[in-house]
């Protein structure tokens, strides 16, 4: 329609916007950041589409193109623009002023400018690589775009022409067809394509890629990086993709083969340095195979005294980074390069206090698997025919790998984190004291009588019955989980302190609270006994067969008292709270996924789903995050509130120590 109208010049500065334009009501289209890409082209390649214009008043108001005109006038705004003034002469079709279908006109031109088809577009960008020799940072430029995004169409532009045809005749989704972009090689696109299509049936996108995966590895991948140098020095083929990062090692037997010669590699380099027996390599780690292994684990030693110097001087410095990982308004990576440092510096302490024995080393070895994208070290192993040699042996270190062997991933507490979970649990004792008003009146008056009437042993040492109050000692008492705070400040609140006026003689209250009702007498006893409860873990029955029954009759759960939060999660190592997540509370696939974020995404994700689990959560999860919590805070636990606690530094994670 536009060819019929009369060509004409006209300056920028003689150009204004049509009333009848139908964009004229929406002005927000010509905002600079909707314009960008098209001041870029306009800059580059000029005014390739003319405007339609119509004279008024002396002016020419443009009738379609509004936004070529917001972009023209942009660039006569722009000093940085070269070329371009107001006087500047761009072409233009002149519509009659008797016209009357200038609306009609203007919305016809609007409507069949469509977005460009995304497979043209692609193999626009191609040919403008391949035939006129761009790069992406030209192509960019040319069209307001990003290096990145230019990227992406190239690489689907470049996809096998068949491929491309499925993808137009929609018997193939476009999704499915970008998939084939996984692998640079046209030849290799075809043959699977071919391969998945020859008996009919939906192609999806998953299947594309899985079968690409058999034909190489890109150098991107972990692995593509990890063998490259040695696969290009043997010479193996490689499939170039137009942008680097997507070029595939075409010879998976040979990535596969130099793989598993680094992994020996690692394996006898550790097994070297930390005086095992013998070393193994396996590219996927077969954990049924590895049932019947056994494993031996580091003890004790007494360190010498330049050694006990250095754990001195790490013990400060892990102080000093607790403290600064607590600034909540740190960086990730910020907190990440601290949490390494912290992680670097236990390992380092727990190597000057531990130590496999002579016998141990003798007898076992390392296995270096791939495992999340590194080199893995299994340490420790015990081979199944030395295990049976071992069998029934006394005094041996080794276990096997099942049910029954300890985990080398097992928690273990740090003394100072030991002794603040003994006085949250003392806390959460005391709560529920004080919401059992009459158990804990009978034990209080229970211990008063047969102290001083029983044959000169104290019926327990668990509650102290001596007008004190216990002190509450705690690394973190502000971070940590109110519960128990919140039902003892419930439980004072309800209390009858009618009786303690201190304007009155001790005689005149003494004579008010006799006066006071038998239930409100308990309430007062118990709240007070509450108050004395000391630091603790789970009771033993055989050392105090008194208060292990007590408190399985008025706690037999403390999560009702107490509910684990960030405070305890962030004292945890990244792989406790996996294993956590994964085993304990039987979240695996949250906890594989959660594997490669932050350990401050990791305690947040912990937080969030203990304060309120998620409603996605099947019966059998929902049941074991309202029940977990370390396992010498239950109730009927093991016994340890008499044990040493743990060693500051945690035990090693051998299951997962990385090579360097």
């Amino acid at each position: 329609m536009t060819a019929s109208f009369k060509p004409v010049a006209v300056a920028i500065g003689d150009l204004t916007a049509h009333p009848a334009n139908v964009r004229s009501n929406s002005p927000e289209t010509y905002d600079p950041e909707n314009i960008a890409n098209l001041k870029a082209s306009i800059a580059v390649l000029g005014l390739l589409q003319p405007l339609l214009v119509q004279k008024i008043d002396g002016k020419y108001a443009v009738l379609a193109g509004g936004r070529r005109l917001a972009a023209l006038k942009e660039l006569v705004a722009d000093k940085a623009a070269k070329g371009l003034t107001a006087k500047t002469k761009v072409e233009c079709r002149l519509v009659p002023e008797d016209c009357d279908v200038t609306t009609a006109l203007s919305l016809a031109e609007n409507i069949t400018q469509a977005p460009m088809n995304a497979i043209d577009e692609f193999e626009a960008f191609a040919r403008m690589m391949e035939v006129d020799g761009q790069t992406p940072e030209t192509i960019a430029k040319t069209f307001g775009t990003t290096v990145a995004a230019v990227k992406g169409r190239l690489r689907y532009g470049l996809i096998h022409p068949d491929i491309r045809a499925a993808a137009r005749a929609k018997t193939i989704t476009l999704d499915t067809m970008k998939a084939f972009a996984e692998h640079p090689s046209q030849d290799v696109q075809r043959e699977v394509f071919g391969s998945l299509t020859k008996d009919g049936g939906y192609l999806q996108a998953y299947t594309v890629r899985q079968a690409l995966k058999s034909r190489g590895v890109q150098v991107s991948d972990a692995i593509g990086a990890f063998v490259r140098a040695d696969y290009e020095a043997r010479g193996g083929a490689i499939a170039a993709d137009l942008l680097e990062e997507h070029s595939v090692l075409e010879d998976a037997a040979l990535v596969e083969t130099i793989l598993l010669e680094k992994l020996t590699a690692a394996a006898e380099e550790a097994r070297m340095r930390l005086g095992f027996a013998w070393a193994d390599a396996m590219v996927h780690y077969d954990y049924a195979a590895m049932a019947d292994y056994g494993r031996v684990y580091p003890g004790p030693i007494e360190p010498d005294e330049t050694a006990q110097k250095r754990i001195d001087e790490i013990t400060v410095e892990l102080e000093k980074l607790q403290l600064e990982m607590e600034d909540e308004g740190l960086e990730d990576d910020a907190y990440n390069a601290l949490y390494e440092r912290v992680d670097t510096l236990e390992e380092e302490a727990r190597d000057l206090q531990e130590a496999y024995s002579a016998e141990d080393l003798a007898r076992s070895g390392v296995i270096a698997s791939w495992q999340g994208g590194q080199t893995t070290l299994h340490v420790g192993l015990v081979r199944p025919e030395d295990t049976a040699k071992e069998e029934g042996g006394r005094g041996s270190s080794s276990n096997r790998t099942g049910e029954e062997a300890p985990d080398p991933g097992e928690i273990t507490y740090p003394a100072s984190l030991a002794e603040d979970l003994k006085t949250e649990r003392a806390m959460a004792l005391g709560a529920a004291m004080a919401l059992h008003p009459e158990a804990t009146l009978d034990l209080t008056l229970f211990k008063l009588v047969s102290d001083v009437l029983g044959a000169g042993m104290s019926a327990t040492q668990a509650i102290k019955v001596d007008a004190r109050k216990e002190y509450r000692s705690h690394a973190k008492m502000d971070e940590i989980d109110g519960t128990s705070l919140e039902q003892v400040a419930a439980a004072h609140d309800a209390l009858d302190l009618s009786w303690l006026d201190e304007a009155r003689s001790p005689a005149d209250q003494f004579a008010a609270f006799r006066a006071l009702k038998p239930g409100e007498k308990a309430k007062l006893v118990a709240f007070a006994t509450a108050s004395t409860t000391q630091s603790c873990f789970a009771r033993d029955r055989q050392r105090d067969s008194l208060m292990h029954d007590f408190e399985i009759e008025i706690m037999p759960d403390i999560r009702a008292h107490w509910t684990p939060n960030a405070a305890l999660f962030n004292r945890f190592k990244k792989a406790w709270l996996l294993k956590i997540l994964g085993e304990d509370l039987g979240l695996a696939q949250e906890a594989v996924t959660l594997a490669s974020s932050s350990k401050k995404e990791i305690v947040a994700f912990c937080d969030k789903l203990f304060a309120e689990p998620f409603a996605t959560l099947t019966d059998a999860q929902r049941a074991a995050v309202a029940a977990w919590c370390p396992p010498m805070m239950q109730t009927a636990g093991v016994a340890c509130d008499e044990a040493e606690p743990a060693a500051e530094t945690p035990e090693s994670d051998s299951e997962v120590a990385q090579a360097a």
